[in-house]
């Protein structure tokens, strides 16, 4: 019932989408019984070896304003998703769904071999392209429920795009630098920082490990003292007094 009720709220969300956008309607698509796209303007399929992309465009503006946009985007998955898989989980989804959606107000959001982007943001912050970095990589994560931590999901994200990332300095994203206020319980860059520095300093594996033991739902906060010999507390104290990468 749930799920029925979730598709229900995709398929209400698109006609309001499709309203604000002017669109005929005649293109009307979904992904499965579930989760409907409803009208779209334009949509493109890409294979390259094992991978394909499918892009729906649902934006007038972004239709009118993005074709450049797009193409990075693109270009961004296929060069970055398939090092990520091989790296942390060559067992992702191989096809993969981007939906630039106006009924969607956050930035971007994955889930389930789909990523909505909100065109307002993609058109107001063009450099921003490795939002794309961060969200496939949810989709390499596959974490089940309740696997670990929130702030050490986001912590590896904003880590992966870190290492991964096509054009950080061009969306103007960096790893936060550290401050005494700091907690690695913070999350994204603060953490992904943390994970940086723990890589390269006490354990080359802890990142891929960790990762691993979330998919595999085995985290404990014990893995840290295993993987280094301290705990996260304790590596937390060792990092504050001296933060250099």
């Amino acid at each position: 019932m749930k799920r029925l009720l979730l598709g229900s709220l995709f398929f209400v969300g698109s006609l309001t989408a499709r309203a604000q956008a002017g669109q005929p309607g005649k293109n009307i698509a979904r992904i499965d019984d579930w989760t409907y796209i409803g009208a779209y303007i334009s949509k493109d399929s890409v294979t390259k070896g094992p991978y394909t992309l499918i892009f729906y465009n649902r934006d007038l503006a972004f239709a009118q304003q993005g074709e450049q946009i797009k193409k990075r985007m693109m270009d961004a998955f296929f060069k970055v998703y398939p090092q990520e898989a091989a790296r942390f989980n060559p067992n992702t989804t191989k096809k993969v769904t981007f939906i630039i959606d106006p009924a969607y107000q956050g930035v971007a959001a994955a889930s389930d071999g789909i990523i909505r982007y909100n065109p307002g943001w993609m058109l107001q912050h063009p450099g921003d392209i490795d939002v794309v970095t961060h969200e496939v990589f949810h989709l390499v994560q596959a974490y089940p429920h309740d696997a670990g931590p929130g702030w050490l999901t986001e912590g590896i994200t904003d880590y992966v795009r870190y290492k991964f990332g096509v054009d950080n300095a061009g969306g103007g994203w960096s790893l936060t630098p550290f401050k005494p206020e700091h907690h690695y319980t913070n999350s994204y860059r603060i953490t992904g920082r943390f994970l940086a520095w723990l890589e390269k300093n006490k354990n080359p594996k802890i990142v891929d490990t960790l990762d691993a033991a979330l998919r595999k739902k085995t985290y404990t906060p014990e893995l840290w003292v295993k993987l280094t010999g301290k705990t996260v507390d304790e590596l937390w104290q060792q990092y504050a007094t001296n933060p250099a990468l």
